[in-house]
């Protein structure tokens, strides 16, 4: 018995799903929309290929940070100049930009290569309930209950 490798021409149409992020822990937040845009919730994952789905991430400042994480986490980046580092609290990021706290973590559990980036073209966050993605029919993500938490 063969095992099915995909190859980028088998992958015929990709689902755009919706993720939101009210109430969700930022960690499992991003574990499954990491998921979604790598394909690993399809029967025809290959490692080596493309196969995920869009992905839509709404209420990105409702997201939650638990313990003191809100406070002891950092943002941290550099302009490349001396003196150039920028520090900042995720406490202010998600009052500021929390779409980047989101996209930040989500792209984090992608592969760091080429097909990391194309992975990552396929997610858009959002701040509010709102998205102008809505020609596409995206559906509900389904959220699976293990347990007494939700995942």
């Amino acid at each position: 018995m063969k095992s099915f490798m995909a190859k980028p021409q088998d992958i015929k149409e990709r689902k755009w799903y919706i993720l939101d992020a009210e109430g969700k822990v930022l960690g499992r937040l991003a574990t499954e929309a990491a998921r979604i845009l790598r394909g690993k919730h399809k029967p025809d994952f290959t490692p080596n290929v493309d196969t995920g789905d869009h992905v839509i991430v709404v209420n990105a400042s409702k997201v939650v940070l638990t313990g003191k994480k809100l406070q002891n986490k950092k943002y941290i980046r550099h302009s490349g100049y001396p003196g150039g580092l920028k520090v900042t609290s995720y406490e202010k990021l998600l009052k500021t930009r929390p779409e980047l706290a989101v996209e930040k973590a989500i792209v984090g559990m992608l592969p760091h290569t080429r097909l990391g980036a194309d992975m990552a073209k396929k997610l858009k966050v959002y701040k509010g309930p709102d998205h102008p993605h809505q020609a596409q029919k995206p559906a509900p993500w389904q959220w699976q209950v293990i347990g007494k938490k939700e995942v």
